[in-house]
């Protein structure tokens, strides 16, 4: 089998696995949940006791407090919020930008979201950006305080204190979060596929479980979260001894997940307290950190996240020299290229041997067509003879993979590149380049320039004399070129790079290597 046959099912190959992670088909954008996801919603419900009509009225003595529903609205240089006394839950909750654009991480359907009881209208008994109090005083004789203690930043409490006089049973609370998690429009046609519920273990710190449509004990974990591509949104108990059960619910797949935390039932006390701290925003690699709750993984850095981490520190390192992440991913593509020089020598090394000896091939492939056993020894007699290996440009290839796989995921993931430009046209190196638009059609030229580089690369390393084999090559920068088409500017420009090059490399390699092979 030729090496550049070998070659082109590799990278094929390896043009599915891109495929198959990325080109997902779109998917709906969340809107009214379909019966599927009410009847699930329904169950859930089922679990808490009801509410009397004297709950969903209010005692006659403080109706007038709770005759209407009422919005508080919060806003820092980091988020703003709007508060409903509806459920004393969230309609909405935008954080800010580097650009300067507010994103709301909650789902107009999904509002209100961390709401308890939204049949009832909640008393608002004090606001501001620093806390925001709610109350409800049952008829029946139990009073539920809901506390928002609100930060300058991402980290939030929400306290829940219930009270009750005589034998009146606990009203049922809970932790709700969703469907889904919110994000830009340019990132909503991936947006369900990627929203994940996810789970801490408590007893092994750091170890993340995606839940599915499973209840699982509460006590097992030490936060619960959903999340997607770039944002989080997470809850962690005080308390865990406090709560009973996590319940993830997704309706198909067109919808995403939804997180419910449950308090436990308490027993022979009068009052009740349950606290939970919330995250809310960005999946920031560098502040997740900061936590030392391991947010940071819930960071993709994909199958080979252990060299992925490694390229993100000597990324973001060329960063605070440059001040700039697109200069940063082509001196960290450098900087690969560096290391893997001597398995990339040796594989256009053998490349270019098998260039030189192609004429013989051909030759004896004419010569000996009708008698295979001949020619395939005949063949390996011209390999032998040559010091040629056929497999030599593959081997090193496949050895490569993990690290070029390993910072495709972490440049396709890292929030640190979102909204960073890098020069003229190039404005967010977490989209497409762009470089203008001729009706709904958009013209990204780094996909272009990429692909006629691929074109002449494999000019370059051509081996066959076959046509058939040939066209088959020129496909592949085709291909390329429609896959990169839409991925973002910093991926393009790291596979454009790492194509300039190779290219560099091949050249000298081929003009070095290219000598005359005697005849055997």
């Amino acid at each position: 089998m030729q090496k550049n046959s070998i070659l082109f099912v590799i990278l094929s190959a390896f043009t599915v696995f891109i495929w198959y992670f990325f080109f997902t088909p779109q998917q709906k954008q969340l809107s009214q949940l379909p019966p599927q996801a009410q009847s699930m919603t329904d169950a859930l419900d089922a679990q808490y006791p009801k509410l009397s009509d004297a709950d969903l009225s209010g005692s006659s003595e403080i109706s007038s407090a709770y005759a209407e529903e009422k919005h508080v609205n919060i806003e820092t240089e980091q988020y703003k919020a709007v508060l409903t006394n509806k459920g004393a839950g969230i309609l909405s909750w935008s954080v800010k930008e580097r650009s300067g654009q507010w994103v709301d991480l909650v789902f107009p359907e999904s509002a209100p979201v961390m709401a308890n009881f939204p049949g009832l209208i909640y008393k608002i008994v004090s606001k501001s950006n620093e806390k925001v109090v709610f109350e409800y005083v049952s008829k029946d004789g139990w009073k539920i305080t809901k506390t928002y203690n609100l930060s300058d930043l991402y980290m939030h409490n929400l306290n829940i204190s219930i009270e009750r006089k005589g034998k009146t049973p606990f009203p049922q609370i809970d932790f709700r979060w969703g469907p889904g998690l919110g994000t830009d429009v340019k990132e909503l046609k991936e947006n369900i596929s990627l929203t994940r519920a996810l789970a801490c273990a408590a007893l092994k710190p750091g170890k993340l479980k995606k839940l599915k449509n499973t209840v699982e004990s509460a006590s097992l974990y030490k936060w619960l979260a959903v999340d997607n591509r770039y944002f989080l949104a997470a809850f962690i108990p005080e308390k865990p001894a406090d709560f009973d059960k996590i319940i993830p619910s997704k309706a198909d797949k067109h919808h995403p997940y939804s997180i419910v935390l449950t308090a436990a039932a308490p027993k022979n006390i009068a009052k009740k307290d349950y606290s939970v701290n919330f995250y809310l925003g960005p999946k920031n690699y560098t502040h997740l950190k900061t936590y030392d709750l391991g947010f940071e993984k819930t960071v993709d850095f994909g199958f080979f996240g252990f060299l992925g981490k490694i390229a993100f520190s000597i990324l973001s390192f060329f960063y605070k020299l440059t001040h700039n992440y697109g200069w940063a991913i082509i001196m960290l593509t450098v900087v690969i290229q560096i290391l893997v020089l001597p398995l990339t020598l040796k594989s256009f090394k053998s490349a270019a041997a098998m260039k030189r000896v192609q004429p013989i091939i051909k030759d004896i492939q004419i010569k000996y067509k009708d008698s295979p056993q001949r020619l395939q020894a005949e063949m390996l007699n011209v390999y032998k003879s040559q010091k040629v290996n056929p497999l030599g440009g593959c081997l090193p290839m496949l050895l490569q993979l993990p690290i070029f796989w390993a910072f495709f995921t972490m440049l396709r993931n890292a929030y640190e590149l979102r909204n960073e430009g890098w020069i003229l046209w190039v404005k967010d190196l977490s989209a497409a380049d762009q470089f203008m638009q001729l009706g709904s059609f958009n013209l990204n030229i780094l996909p272009l320039v990429m692909g006629i580089g691929m074109f002449f690369q494999q000019r370059m390393t051509a081996v066959t004399s076959d046509p058939t084999q040939k066209k088959m090559m020129y496909i592949m920068p085709v291909v390329f070129t429609f896959m990169f088409w839409s991925f973002p500017s910093g991926l393009v420009i790291y596979w454009l790079t790492n194509s300039i090059i190779s290219m560099m490399e091949q050249y000298f390699i081929i003009k070095k290597n290219a000598v005359r092979v005697k005849r055997v």
